[in-house]
């Protein structure tokens, strides 16, 4: 794995990408988000982002529209869940968003990181430190 390596954060609207991305990224992490429900390229995640990690963040439309009000009809609902099954596959991390906070996803998503000896860009300081 790459010393840094590059973690997509990817699911459907309202699934918290955006809040988790951002924490990762605060704590030091190389993390981006990516917008595979816009796409009907399944791989579309894997084309532009060549992510050495996928984490997907799930949600059920009642609690998204909960969370972000729209006139999304539930056929489109599907659609999304269609455009997003391939990542889905092929995540390394799947996590349920619809009843965690904010928190309880970077904590779960931190967990995994740890478990895989994923570094910070933070780490590399501290190497050097040490050395």
């Amino acid at each position: 794995m790459k010393p840094y390596p590059l973690i997509a954060v990817v699911g459907p609207c309202a699934a918290g990408k955006s809040t988790l991305v951002r924490a990762l990224r605060a704590r030091g992490y190389n993390a981006r988000e990516v917008a595979q429900d816009h796409s009907y390229v399944p791989q579309m995640w894997q084309r532009i982002t060549q992510p050495d990690l996928l984490i997907y963040l799930d949600v059920c439309p009642a609690v998204a529209l909960r969370r972000r009000p729209s006139n999304a009809s539930p056929e489109w609902w599907e659609v999304q869940a269609h455009r997003l099954r391939h990542a889905r596959e092929h995540a390394d991390l799947y996590i349920n968003t619809d009843h965690l906070t904010p928190q309880e996803v970077l904590e779960q998503a931190l967990m995994f990181l740890t478990s895989r000896s994923v570094a910070t860009v933070g780490d590399a300081g501290e190497q050097q430190e040490t050395a």
